[in-house]
């Protein structure tokens, strides 16, 4: 894992932080996707569930950004996520998931809380949605699909990310991780 000292303090980052899926609802999600055939499918290391999305920040604020983070982490009791149903937008394609307890919700309104104080986030109007992205597209397809079968999915960490655009998508890149409830 990258040291967040290889990010330079002068610089602007894209950043965002996530809950960090466990290797076996990957999978899960991958064999889902092999049977895609519209857009460009998101790559299994690039599966996640955003808790907020930040933009471009000053690289000299990244310690902010996970000193939020592992405050908001520290007090998560254990998430539970299941896959609900798959929906799309203009231009991604997701599987929205159920949130056992509203835990996943609780951190994610915490941490975006703690941001919004620190100056580094404007919260959306729109209410969060525990949902992992899993397709993008330019013109919409308008599935109509079954969500895969995850099971009860338990992240263990959460994670601060660069996100970096190119030709062929975003890259992701963790920056650092927090274990959720400590």
């Amino acid at each position: 894992m990258p040291s967040p000292a290889s990010v330079q303090g002068g610089d602007r980052i894209r950043l965002f932080c996530a809950l960090r899926l466990p290797p076996e609802a990957i999978e899960r999600l991958a064999g889902w996707q092999r049977g895609l055939t519209s857009g460009r499918v998101v790559t299994p290391e690039n599966l996640h569930v955003t808790l907020a999305f930040l933009g471009h920040v000053a690289a000299a604020r990244l310690p902010d950004v996970v000193d939020s983070l592992r405050g908001a982490a520290a007090g998560a009791g254990e998430i539970r996520l299941s896959a609900s149903r798959y929906r799309e937008t203009r231009t991604v394609g997701m599987v929205v998931l159920d949130d056992e307890g509203g835990r996943a919700t609780a951190v994610a309104d915490d941490l975006q809380e703690r941001l919004e104080r620190a100056g580094l986030y404007r919260r959306e109007k729109r209410a969060w949605l525990p949902h992992v992205t899993v397709l993008r597209f330019r013109e919409r397809p308008r599935l109509r699909l079954e969500p895969p079968d995850l099971g009860v999915v338990v992240p263990s960490d959460a994670a601060a990310y660069l996100s970096r655009l190119g030709p062929s998508g975003a890259q992701y890149e963790v920056l650092e991780s927090v274990a959720l409830g400590g």
